[in-house]
């Protein structure tokens, strides 16, 4: 049998070995998809940052969201990225002091935050559990930094919803479990609700959004890395592969090419 680790860059297991140029040009490049953008902004009104607030985000990546609580927060307030990647870290806090933000970024782990009990009015937590071996673990910990009445926004993608079309239903579903083999997490979305809960917390509101790929445009990237891992195990062969490729290539040359996923948010409260 194969490796069965996670293959995804962002796993635990595999983070700081991973370039953080490469890491930034793959959260840059999902920042910018049209369905990112809708559901944070819908968790962003729901969470609703207020000035003098203390604002965490786990996960803080490039540091994109950082900055907008800490915007909202204000400088009477406080907004704190917590990222264990070394280079993502050094990047975020470049990007914070380009754009004259008052977001800082510090060293640390979902699992164990480097936070005071009830220290924390706002959380924001984005596409990070689907790469914990232990997401309980962290929605623990985000109860533990919650003031009471603090508030949480917890999104996340659940791997299972992933369609790929056109091709053979059997080629296809090869790929899309491979998807599921990339998380440690896979259908961290659809856990999100009921792990908070666990934790005491109070849900105030679910949203979701589908990724959707331009459908003139093929993500060779994924679906290359998807293809040839279906192709080392044994689930597809080599002809059944470049089928796939050339049906792909001709739905992409007409726009009838459509690729998603979906992804979940919560928007929950610490009780008072």
């Amino acid at each position: 049998m194969g490796d069965s680790r996670p293959t995804s860059p962002f796993h635990a297991d595999n983070l700081n070995a991973s370039p953080a140029d490469r890491l930034a040009g793959a959260l840059d490049a999902q920042a910018s998809a049209a369905g990112v953008r809708r559901l944070r902004d819908w968790a962003h009104r729901g969470i609703a940052a207020r000035p003098g607030e203390r604002a965490l985000d786990i996960g803080a990546g490039t540091g994109s969201e950082t900055r907008v609580l800490a915007a909202a927060v204000t400088s009477s307030g406080d907004a704190v990225g917590v990222e264990p990647h070394p280079g993502l870290r050094a990047l975020a806090t470049q990007r914070a002091a380009d754009a004259g933000s008052t977001a800082r970024f510090v060293d640390g782990d979902a699992v164990a935050l480097p936070v005071d009990d009830a220290d924390a009015d706002v959380v924001w937590c984005e596409r990070v559990f689907q790469h914990l071996s232990e997401p309980d673990r962290a929605a623990a910990e985000i109860a533990r930094v919650l003031r009471p009445g603090g508030r949480v926004a917890l999104l996340d993608t659940d791997w299972a919803t992933t369609i790929l079309y056109p091709g053979e239903p059997d080629v296809v579903s090869a790929l899309t479990g491979g998807a599921l083999s990339a998380a440690a997490n896979p259908h961290a979305g659809r856990k999100l609700v009921g792990q908070l809960a666990a934790t005491g917390l109070e849900t105030q509101d679910i949203g979701s959004q589908a990724l959707i790929q331009d459908p003139g445009k093929v993500n060779w990237p994924l679906v290359r890395m998807l293809g040839e891992q279906a192709l080392r195990r044994g689930l597809i062969t080599e002809q059944q592969r470049d089928r796939l490729y050339a049906d792909l290539t001709a739905a992409a040359g007409r726009g009838a090419l459509h690729m998603s996923v979906t992804l979940f948010g919560v928007i929950a409260r610490r009780p008072r």
